[in-house]
């Protein structure tokens, strides 16, 4: 029988809109409000915006957690995001996936949630 350790759940969305200009730092403060309202310990947070001159328009945000991490992907012209939260141990991913998930979908009314997956990781055989 196979265990697990921990759990990743992955968020596909379309419809995206970029709220303010540098919306990867916006994004990066949603990120961080998530943790901070779960049991995760934030550890680092960095975000990258991306301007189109050499990647697609968007931006790549993420937040080192003591338990694995969280982070989004966007490619903002096309309005695709894609989140994902990965913890180990006790720390549920869901409580940080909800409450991402609840603060795009009051902010964003044309966001569509395309796909949300729950993946067990860290499979290891019962010692």
């Amino acid at each position: 029988m196979m265990n697990a350790h921990g759990t990743h759940i992955f968020l596909d969305f379309t419809g995206y809109e970029a709220q303010v200009e540098e919306d990867g730092a916006w994004m990066l403060e949603l990120l961080e409000r998530a943790v901070e309202q779960s049991d995760a310990r934030n550890v680092h947070a960095n975000v990258v915006q991306f301007d189109g001159t050499v990647s697609p328009v968007g931006f790549a945000a993420v937040v080192l957690l003591d338990e694995s991490h969280v982070s989004a992907h966007c490619y903002s012209d096309q309005g695709w995001l894609a989140v994902d939260c990965f913890t180990c141990g006790g720390t549920d991913p869901a409580t940080i996936a909800d409450y991402i998930q609840d603060e795009l979908t009051k902010t964003m009314p044309n966001l569509t949630l395309e796909r949300r997956s729950v993946h067990d990781r860290f499979l290891h055989k019962e010692a």
